[in-house]
């Protein structure tokens, strides 16, 4: 679908019901993750045993995502991942006012829910309204419109904690509520799509599709070692407070909105293979990095670069879009999101065991992640399509150019 189509509707278009809802998002999720680890350790007494706890089962939800598709009959794709977005900002709000252990796991339950439901219906939306042309540059434009967002919810939590004196629960209160004021926004204000195509309304799983399968399965992996440890680290090792986490994250979110649209561009001309190589090259120098950095500088240049390499996952979106088949989309997004969330579950918690021991193992594990991932991108092809999906072996001959 071309730029033209998607902006079809002015600003009732599905472009513009793909931006608003990207920027809703992080909203509350910028808010729940600024906070978290300062909430959960000088309100709820953790260590790194129990913020582990709560962050595998924070990801649970995102490994049941393949029930999505389930409830597909049910509700139209558009609509669900407007409920999941409510569902996130009530599950953001409701934090602040339970701070213990279980009081994280139900709140943290709740939001997460909305989160991954939310992230999976809008992941879908995105790769059926748009072309395999043109798709890296909006979802480049996707990436960096969250990007913006989420900077200004980290500016606003800094203004709230360190110059307005806000209670971390009231600063929760208004992240959650923004972002499902914007849902029903969307809700009433947007028209309902038609699919271009028939989604399957049944779990997907394509032998074709295992290298796919193989680089999410990596990338979740990578992704816990980022949300869970690299933060933690620099409150535990730095001494962070709430007010320069939120800082941290503003440079990182500066960073992606002048990136993450030249990303987009530069998959699009350069492919998805040779992207995919610099991105795992260089996460294998940033998490050997995390693993020795002994100041804060340090810290700080590795989680920025760190956070810039997740606009180049991009990359993995659009090589399963040139291979998929078009009524696949749905389904196997659900899936994918589980396959992404199994190593989850567990890589917090068995990990924050290890980090008692030493983080710097933590961090070289996700040096070893990285290098397989390494090894997985050197499979896709330069050019993939349906029929050469890896450069193993193709599962039926490409289709040949018309004379």
């Amino acid at each position: 679908m071309s730029d033209q189509k998607l902006f079809a509707n002015g600003w009732r278009s599905r472009e513009v019901f793909l931006v608003a809802t990207a920027i809703a998002m992080p909203i509350s999720f910028s808010t729940w993750q600024a906070l978290f680890n300062n909430f959960a350790e000088n309100q709820a007494g953790f260590s790194g045993v129990e913020v582990g706890f709560v962050q595998s089962f924070r990801e649970v939800p995102g490994f049941l995502s393949f029930t999505a598709v389930l409830l597909l009959p049910f509700f139209r794709e558009q609509s669900f991942a407007l409920v999941s977005m409510v569902l996130l900002g009530i599950g953001t709000a409701i934090t602040g006012f339970y701070p213990s252990f279980w009081g994280l796991m139900t709140t943290t339950f709740v939001m997460s829910v909305g989160f991954h439901y939310f992230e999976t219906l809008h992941q879908s939306l995105a790769l059926q309204w748009t072309d395999k042309s043109t798709a890296p540059v909006v979802l480049g434009r996707i990436i960096s419109a969250r990007s913006v967002a989420a900077l200004i919810s980290f500016g606003l939590i800094y203004l709230f904690l360190d110059i307005g004196g806000f209670a971390l629960k009231w600063v929760y209160v208004i992240g959650g509520t923004v972002t499902a004021l914007i849902a029903a926004t969307c809700w009433l204000a947007v028209p309902k799509f038609e699919a271009a195509v028939e989604q399957s309304k049944k779990i997907v799983l394509r032998r074709r599709y295992w290298l796919w399968y193989a680089l999410v399965f990596m990338s979740g992996a990578r992704r816990q070692i980022f949300v869970v440890f690299a933060g933690f680290l620099m409150v535990q090792k730095f001494g962070f407070t709430a007010g320069q986490m939120s800082l941290m994250f503003l440079a990182n979110m500066t960073a992606t909105i002048y990136l993450a649209p030249k990303i987009g561009r530069l998959i699009k001309n350069i492919g998805e293979r040779r992207v995919l190589l610099i991105e795992y090259s260089g996460l294998i120098a940033v998490f050997t990095g995390y693993a020795f950095a002994s100041e804060a500088w340090m810290g700080i240049t590795l989680y920025i670069v760190d956070h810039v390499f997740f606009a180049m996952a991009i990359a993995i979106k659009t090589y399963f879009q040139k291979i998929a088949d078009p009524a696949d989309i749905a389904a196997s997004t659900g899936v994918s999101f589980t396959i992404s969330h199994i190593v989850a579950i567990f890589i917090p918690a068995s990990f924050g065991f290890l980090w008692l021991y030493s983080p710097a193992y933590v961090f070289l594990s996700g040096a070893a992640m990285a290098g397989v991932s390494l090894a997985l991108a050197l499979m896709v092809p330069r050019d993939p399509e349906v029929g050469n999906e890896t450069t193993i072996f193709r599962t039926q001959p490409a289709p040949q150019p018309a004379e």
